[in-house]
């Protein structure tokens, strides 16, 4: 994939290992644009949503592949005060802040360097960019070995005590070319607690015991599950999954497809994973390998819970100057 963005010229890179497993992805926002895995079969396809060509990512309005930040997920109102000071973020999503705002980590082009298995990306924020307080070095790192494990690190220090809280954004759909949507695709989270959420889809601070609702996927069952129910929560979502899962023990996440025996196994550090089912897809978007639909993949972001910093009993996501944010997430990909 070639093109420009604003006048630069994007590059993309390719990693591949010794079974033939690719995962492709520009400077431009760290975006994964495709990541090639075999079926039980032995056919390899694309696994992940994305465009065909390179300029579609300057509206991306869905996020497709993009790395988040500085915050990832919703900030209410647009607003947070730290050390007494009151910063005003962009309000991109109703009253609210969504992932960074118009102008996020996912709307820049990021200087990349070749490293050991992989490719490493580096982006300095500087001090007010999207109304966040100081300057931060970001640094996104991609590598793949030979047991089909996609890492994504992430490390950031700040000059002021700051906000940040980074994901990555890429749908997956195991079946594979997107031949069939996700809500037959089974899930399992280690998790016994969800996030509710309120009508503007901020969480509310009350975290909900997921035993005997559509959320318990601590001994896996299908996205259809959301999709059927009529849980006031998974109807705030669009009919399925929108919300945060508080993380247990090692925060084992497994995502399969039957059909195609594919298998996406994720451990992470991060405290929170949010399950996005897709349910704000538009249709008729041509997408790389098919059009898009609600439900043509779903998201898996593993974060800090959003919307932190007016939950005094949530994790923070607060890093003060000098101090060293970090992230880690493995995705193994395999066939049963």
């Amino acid at each position: 994939m070639t093109g420009t963005i604003n006048g630069i010229n994007i590059k993309e890179f390719t990693l591949a290992n010794k079974n033939g497993m690719k995962v492709s992805f520009l400077d431009y926002g760290c975006i994964i644009t495709k990541i090639i895995v075999p079926d039980r079969e032995g056919n390899f396809e694309n696994v992940v949503l994305g465009y065909e060509n390179a300029d579609h990512y300057v509206q991306n309005p869905w996020y497709l592949g993009a790395v988040i930040g500085r915050f990832a997920g919703r900030i209410g109102e647009g607003t947070f005060e730290l050390e007494g000071k009151t910063y005003t973020l962009e309000q991109n999503d109703g009253n609210n802040h969504l992932h960074g705002g118009k102008a996020g980590f996912d709307k820049v082009v990021w200087q990349s360097e070749c490293v050991a298995g992989g490719v490493q990306f580096t982006y300095e924020s500087p001090d007010g960019e999207g109304g966040y307080p100081g300057n931060v070095k970001v640094t996104v790192t991609y590598t793949l070995n030979d047991e089909n494990e996609f890492a994504i690190r992430y490390e950031a220090v700040s000059d002021q005590q700051t906000l940040l809280n980074m994901t990555n954004h890429t749908y997956f759909n195991l079946s594979g070319g997107l031949k069939r949507d996700i809500t037959d695709h089974l899930l399992q989270i280690d998790s016994d607690r969800y996030a509710e959420l309120d009508e503007e889809l901020l969480p509310t601070g009350m975290l909900r015991p997921v035993e005997d609702t559509a959320f318990d996927f601590r001994r896996g069952q299908p996205i259809r599950a959301g999709v059927e129910s009529d849980d006031p929560q998974n109807e705030l979502a669009g009919g399925g999954y929108d919300h945060p899962f508080v993380l247990s023990g090692e925060g084992d996440i497994v995502l399969s497809d039957e059909q195609s025996g594919r298998v996406l196994r994720m451990k992470t550090d991060q405290n929170c994973v949010v399950l996005y089912s897709g349910t704000q897809i538009t249709d008729g978007e041509e997408l790389d390998g098919g059009v898009s639909r609600k439900y043509a993949g779903l998201c898996l972001e593993t974060q800090g819970l959003p919307d932190s910093i007016h939950q005094p009993h949530f994790p923070q996501n607060i890093i003060d100057a000098g101090d060293t944010y970090t992230s880690h997430t493995v995705y193994q990909f395999s066939t049963k």
